[in-house]
């Protein structure tokens, strides 16, 4: 077992990666909705090796719920994952804070290599590190490399194959001395326990209280060992840190030749105007309106291509298969269901894609810094602007994001507010109703379709800091924190990085949406194709009695026939049941099946219009949107949806909470169904008042 260690921003994802390529996958630690990251390794003598990244840790010391989940792991020598050799990976521009991680792991006795990363930016920086004197202090194998440009990175693999495949090597002497205390304390919880590292019995000394694999019963003796001696956890820890620091900054001090200058770096150049008061907040809005303008704009090709792809295969099925319910099934079930998705898969990519290279660049760092006393002024603070950030992305690892937010009020209120933040869900079903508020014109540079979609997301944050500030108000908690983060260096994106989020994002949209929207489009098929006894042959006997009267065509007898029946089926009988609580905004039943539907997740709207709309249609190579906007309302000549219905549907949806998976989410991490209760609440009544208002006005 081969596991990654190092601080946030220092190149693990990139090593991860460039170890493991494609041979990788993405569970949850046991317990815990915290990705684990698993990949496999062949070494040179062609055995293979499991690689696992864990989340980046500062010390055996943690201040976050993922930080725990390290230092678990490290204090367990019987858990699956723990390591025969811990990678560690430091930015070589920063190394004295990365040393005290990495010489706390040399001191559990685990075999390491240490990595010290950004070599081409210490040399733009010009300066230069003697590895000789880093190795001879940690007494291990000492690389330098440049994970983004690829320098030296193959000597990785071949250190990694020198220590798992040749002898053992022998455990050096601890580099931090304890105390005389420390030395009693971890002597007997080694003898309680069975372990064989001494500092890692200190650190059970120190953590015992919340350590999963300790049993109840060893918890009380370890607590009496440490009343025994007046062992303090806070003096302990807070001496151990500085001792380390200590000797640390003599190290650097002789291994660092930094080339001081008075001119200021480039990063302190962009700085001044990328965190500065006023000119920051503008970039910011300046690069999210990029963001939106680029998803509308970039993705209208492909997805008409996509779209007009699935019109044409659907009416090639039926010409080939004719009629019947097994072609009628593959193609207004199935086919209708996966297009519902795989259209928008451009808009998704797009959006990873950019947000990607946000991260990789070192930006969001300086939003979370810039938006720090903003944040606070609504109950959070700057960590929560990553929570908020993600959220664009996907609610759900927004929320498990919220871990590194320690005070417990300002992390409830960030858990409570990030659904209300438009997520790539929200996408398919903006693209679809946009076009019917806004006409696809430009006013110079910018699309006005595409300024809608801003215009969606910022009333998304609105809505969210409003819903904050009255949540600060109410709930009780501790005094505001303070924000401590580190800013990066900028530098340019490692693509393969960026290639992989969108890669591993969009799989997970397409598997996990997929697979929801294919079942209920299945499901949405049976409903609207067969009703209760004997209504869908009255039903089409009605409609020929009709016909007949108005002396219609074929074409024309044949719709009212599939409207008809469609009305007289399942699932015309529960649109109409539901239908009187949604039509005072502007909604009939086929839209009310759509709502109830979306309730699984949000996309599922377009899926499931796909599938009504399908049924019955006047032509098969008519694309989903030009069948919803021939829809008139019923004994009407006007457009079923017209600007104030779509514009009531898009207010809608940017409030509902329509996401089975975010409220279960929401569950396991405030360990309690009062919150997602609430939270399903509280956005319900700001989707609907904000819905009626908007059709109220606009009709």
């Amino acid at each position: 077992m081969i596991a990654l260690f190092g601080n946030p921003n220092s190149g693990k994802s990139s090593l991860f990666n460039f170890l493991t390529g494609l041979r990788q996958k993405v569970s949850n630690f046991p317990g815990v909705t915290v990705d684990k990251k698993l990949g496999k390794l062949t070494l040179e003598d062609h055995t293979t090796a499991t690689v696992i990244d864990y989340p980046g840790t500062y010390s055996v010391f943690p201040n976050s719920s993922e930080e725990k989940i390290v230092v678990n792991a490290l204090t367990n020598e019987n858990y699956d994952f723990y390591p025969d050799l811990a990678l560690y990976i430091a930015d070589a521009t920063q190394l004295e804070r990365h040393l005290l991680f990495a010489s706390q792991i040399r001191d559990l006795g685990i075999p390491m290599i240490f990595i010290l990363n950004m070599a081409d930016l210490l040399r733009e920086e010009g300066s230069t590190i003697d590895a000789d004197k880093i190795a001879d202090f940690l007494q291990c194998e000492v690389i330098t490399v440049s994970m983004r440009k690829n320098e030296n990175t193959i000597a990785i693999k071949k250190a990694i194959s020198k220590i798992l495949t040749g002898p053992k090597p022998a455990q050096p002497a601890p580099l931090y001395p304890m105390t005389e205390v420390e030395n009693r304390v971890a002597a007997e919880v080694q003898q309680l326990l069975g372990i064989k590292n001494k500092y890692q019995a200190k650190i059970i000394a120190h953590h015992f209280r919340w350590l999963t694999h300790i049993s109840v019963e060893q918890k009380a003796q370890i607590e009496d060992i440490v009343n025994k001696h007046g062992f303090v956890d806070l003096t302990a820890q807070v001496n151990e840190t500085m001792t380390r620091f200590d000797r640390h900054g003599h190290l650097v001090r002789q291994a660092v030749n930094k080339i001081h200058s008075d001119h200021l770096t480039l990063t302190d150049r962009i700085d001044a105007i990328i965190t500065h008061k006023v000119f920051g907040p503008i970039v910011f809005f300046l690069i999210m309106l990029f963001v939106f303008q680029a998803i509308f704009s970039w993705a209208e090709w492909p997805m008409t291509w996509i779209e007009n792809g699935f019109a044409i295969a659907g009416s090639g099925i039926l010409r080939v298969l004719g009629d019947g319910w097994w072609a009628d099934l593959l193609v207004n079930g199935v086919l209708a269901g996966l297009s519902g998705v795989l259209v928008f898969i451009p808009q998704i990519a797009i959006l990873f894609f950019l947000i990607g290279i946000l991260e990789e660049s070192g930006y969001m760092s300086r939003v979370v810094y810039m938006f720090d006393s903003i944040m606070q002024r609504f109950g959070m603070n700057g960590r929560s602007m990553v929570a908020l950030i993600s959220s664009g992305a996907c609610a759900i690892p927004a929320i498990m994001s919220t871990r590194t937010i320690s005070n417990q009020k300002e992390r409830l209120i960030t858990i409570m507010v990030s659904p209300l933040i438009s997520c790539s869900a929200r996408l398919p079903v903006y693209a679809i109703l946009v076009g019917f508020v806004v006409p696809a014109e430009r006013i110079g540079i910018f699309q006005l379709q595409g300024l809608a979609f801003m215009g969606l997301y910022l009333l998304g944050i609105l809505g969210a800091l409003a819903a904050a500030y009255i949540m600060k108000k109410v709930v009780k908690g501790d005094a505001p924190s303070y924000l401590m983060i580190e800013m990066p260096n900028y530098k340019p994106p490692q693509w393969s990085n960026v290639w992989m989020t969108v890669k591993t994002k969009v799989g997970s949209f397409i598997t996990e949406a997929g697979r929801i929207i294919l079942l209920i489009s299945i499901v949405l098929w049976f409903l609207a194709s067969y009703g209760p006894g004997q209504s869908m042959q009255q039903a089409e006997e009605n409609a020929l009695a009709i016909s007949t009267e108005q002396q219609l065509d074929e074409n024309a007898t044949e719709n009212l026939i599939a409207a008809q029946k469609l009305e007289s089926s399942y699932i015309g009988h529960i649109g109409k049941w539901i239908e009187p609580a949604i039509k005072p905004l502007g909604y009939d039943w086929k839209i009310g099946i759509a709502l109830m539907t979306s309730f699984a997740a949000r996309e599922v709207f377009v899926g499931t219009m796909a599938t009504i709309y399908s049924i019955g249609s006047e032509s098969d190579e008519m694309t989903i949107r030009q069948k919803m906007a021939a829809e008139l309302k019923p004994g009407t000549n006007q457009k079923m949806y017209d600007r104030a219905t779509a514009l009531s549907l898009l207010i809608f949806y940017v409030f509902a909470m329509q996401c089975m998976s975010t409220l279960a989410v929401t569950k396991k991490e405030t360990n309690t169904w009062k919150w997602p209760v609430i939270m399903f609440t509280y956005m319900g009544v700001m989707a609907y008042v904000g819905a009626f208002i908007a059709y109220q006005i606009f009709s």
